[in-house]
């Protein structure tokens, strides 16, 4: 880590910029024009990512009274406690091999006629392979949800993420393309279902004046902060104490409490939202083209392994993931370049049944995989706020570790 505090510094995530003028805003739903951008006839704004997987889960649960839900090993500690929090049974499937995807073989076990639903991943703006998790869980009646928390703009042929299920869920929380500092999307193809979800929302989700009181404030402060000069304030200094006290945890905030809150989202964020809407198209195709040139790059380095979408299948950049050859290469290069303000961090930090404030709700798994990615991935920031001499000494520290030699 570097000695000092660096003046400027690059978020972690290609967050869409905010600007000021989207404040000026006396509130509008966010629901037709965001339904207009993923080309659905409906969409449901909702206060979280998380609040929209519990109302899913909640409603898909009262159609068809199951309980066993299947989720990766290594995935954002939220999808556990939404699930522990409407009383369902969480089944850990490890992922493939040098994959994002869940593995075959353990998906065929774990879905039974008690699986409620399955939820596949696009993790960090990827694609994952919703046809193999659709074919396995219709085969036993299960609902797929598509968590592409990650993934608002990614595409499956023309069509957006999160449709290809039975249902989808976006975030818009701090750090994503588009935020409303906490919010979420739950979308369905289903007109059924969202029926359902509409219903299930109004009775778990009530206007709660002091939760989006708080909301606004804090997304007021976010169009203060967020900014290469002041980002430091509020990510910066934060991340550099934790990690001095060795809590990698909270370097990344996957240090998540049981309370979820649900309410619903503001008309003024949404009005926020909207107007920031206008121009996601346009930074999406931005971080796209930068991401081409640089991903290229990046996996050239040998003994880096660059995760990609598979062909037909157009993702999101905020970041780029990669994998080093070991744990010990990670961390030497982590060890340079986390807390740097070069925008370089971790994703989750462990596979599910590792972090010790879920073991009460999972107890022990064999997910060999899922360990293996926790343990040698890092995170490169695509924000355009990497200029290219920042991203030229990543490259040069990435080098540099992947060739070092294997150790005793």
């Amino acid at each position: 880590m570097s000695p000092h505090p660096p003046r400027t510094e690059v978020p972690p995530t290609a967050g869409l910029p905010p600007r000021w003028r989207d404040l000026l805003t006396a509130g509008h739903e966010l629901a037709a024009p965001m339904a207009d951008f993923l080309g659905l006839p409906g969409v449901q704004p909702t206060c979280s990512g998380t609040a929209s997987l519990v109302i899913a889960l909640r409603a898909l649960h009262r159609l068809s009274g199951r309980r066993a839900v299947v989720v990766p090993a290594y995935t954002c500690p939220l999808v556990a406690r939404a699930v522990a929090h409407c009383g369902l049974q969480l089944r850990l499937c490890d992922l493939a091999p040098d994959s994002i995807d869940f593995d075959p073989a353990g998906l065929q076990r774990l879905c039974d006629r008690d699986t409620l639903a399955v939820i596949p991943t696009h993790l960090g703006g990827r694609v994952a392979d919703v046809d193999a998790v659709l074919a396995c869980a219709h085969a036993v009646g299960a609902f797929v949800i598509e968590d592409a928390a990650q993934a608002l703009g990614a595409r499956i042929g023309t069509a957006s993420v999160g449709l290809r299920g039975d249902a989808g869920f976006f975030s818009l929380a701090v750090g994503k393309g588009l935020t409303t500092w906490e919010g979420g999307l739950l979308v369905t193809p289903d007109a059924h279902l969202r029926a359902a979800f509409a219903a299930t929302a109004r009775e778990l989700a009530p206007s709660r004046p002091g939760w989006e009181l708080r909301r606004c404030a804090e997304l007021i402060g976010y169009h203060a902060l967020y900014r290469p000069a002041l980002l430091g304030l509020a990510y910066g200094r934060p991340l550099r104490r934790a990690l001095r006290r060795g809590d990698p945890v909270a370097a990344v905030g996957d240090d998540f409490g049981a309370d979820i809150p649900l309410h619903t989202l503001g008309r003024w964020r949404q009005g926020v939202a909207t107007r920031a809407l206008r121009r996601l198209p346009a930074f999406l195709a931005a971080c796209t083209e930068q991401a081409q040139a640089r991903k290229a790059r990046l996996a050239a380095i040998a003994g880096i392994a660059l995760i990609d979408d598979a062909a037909g299948t157009q993702g999101t950049w905020p970041f780029f993931m990669l994998r080093l050859r070991d744990r010990a290469r990670r961390d030497a290069a982590l060890a340079q370049l986390w807390g740097a303000g070069l925008g370089v961090s971790r994703l989750f930090i462990h596979a599910l049944p590792d972090y010790g404030y879920l073991q009460p709700l999972l107890g022990e798994h064999v997910v060999p995989n899922a360990r293996a990615l926790a343990a040698t991935m890092l995170t490169v920031s695509n924000s355009p706020w990497l200029d290219e001499a920042r991203f030229a000494r990543i490259l040069a520290v990435l080098e540099r570790v992947a060739a070092q030699p294997l150790r005793d």
